[in-house]
């Protein structure tokens, strides 16, 4: 199948929800390892081509970029995955990117749109966090995602490539990660309490998150590839609303009906950021985007979509890990 937009990481979570967005007006292409995505996020969707492999393999990448004419970067290994792999991190995270930008400079593409994340900041000095806010991240996750967003701005620069740098803060959503070092703290909550078993915080829960709904990340990530005025900038993409991960655990548990369990804490994660909460004046100013669906409205969303998805909580109860940030042991 021919196509003309490539999604790097459409797999994924967030990447997955991308494709869906660009699928109902574009013949999509796919390049993912399924190192985190599934084939599954993206089996049954229209006008999708799903090439397996690594970005970091240059002669796959030379071959799938033949055609394409704007690609979407959401390929990444995750924060917890940083902790106990920070050089492998690094390479897929900042190295892929390069090397992306590389065969984008050589593809002629059009638009190259970079997702990075929220985590380039740290912990928030002052709120909301506009564009300029000083980036201080707190990880070797962060600090990749960031090198990635420099090297992109590099290119925009220095060969005049039409890029564009998002920073999402928070998503959740449908096919979001509950396992392993992917694991996310709505999905895990939500987990948990489905299994009748009090969510974990890591901390004294009052840091806070800007959680934002996956349809709404995925517009505003679809947008950047046809806004003129989003050339060259760096633009945040988040809710606008501060949520304590106390007040999450709470929301959680009233839409689960679990409320006979309570939260239970855990000591502080190691490099946890302890606030966040986005300015995102650009992204509507520039893409015409603003977010829609509420944090209270997405947790019933998703719970649906378990629901319709027939979800055995117990099997995915298996694939929790606790303390997501330590190396497998197997």
């Amino acid at each position: 199948m021919s196509a003309n937009v490539l999604v790097v990481g459409g797999a994924g979570f967030i990447g997955s929800a991308l494709v869906r967005e660009l699928a109902t007006s574009h013949e999509v292409r796919v390049l993912d390892d399924l190192s985190t995505g599934k084939a599954a996020n993206v089996e049954g969707v229209a006008n999708v081509d799903l090439v397996v492999g690594s970005l970091l393999d240059r002669a796959l990448v030379a071959e799938t970029f033949k055609g394409i004419d704007v690609v979407f970067h959401l390929a990444c290994l995750g924060v917890r995955h940083s902790i106990h792999s920070p050089e492998r991190n690094h390479e897929v995270n900042a190295t892929g990117t390069l090397q992306l930008l590389e065969a984008a400079r050589a593809a002629g593409v059009s638009r190259f749109v970079y997702t990075s994340t929220s985590e380039v900041y740290g912990t928030a000095t002052s709120v909301p966090m506009p564009e300029t806010h000083p980036t201080l991240p707190h990880t070797v996750y962060g600090g990749s995602k960031l090198a990635g967003e420099a090297y992109v701005r590099a290119y925009h620069c220095t060969y005049g490539m039409p890029t564009v740098v998002l920073r999402p803060f928070n998503a959740y959503g449908p096919r979001s990660h509950h396992e392993g070092d992917s694991g996310e703290v709505i999905p895990k909550f939500i987990l948990r309490a489905m299994n009748g078993l009090p969510p974990l915080m890591f901390g004294d829960g009052a840091q806070t998150r800007d959680f934002t709904y996956v349809e709404d990340t995925a517009r505003g990530i679809a947008a950047a590839a046809v806004a003129p005025a989003a050339i060259g900038a760096t633009i945040n993409l988040g809710s606008g609303l501060e949520t304590p991960i106390s007040e999450l655990a709470d929301l959680v548990l009233e839409s689960t009906g679990r409320t006979d369990v309570r939260p239970e804490h855990r000591p502080p994660r190691p490099g946890d950021i302890l606030r966040l909460l986005a300015d995102s004046r650009l992204a509507a100013d520039l893409l015409g985007w603003r977010p829609t669906i509420d944090l209270g409205t997405g947790i019933g969303k998703l719970l649906a979509w378990h629901r319709e998805q027939g979800t055995d909580w117990r099997v995915l109860l298996d694939e929790d890990r606790e303390r997501n940030w330590e190396k497998p042991t197997s």
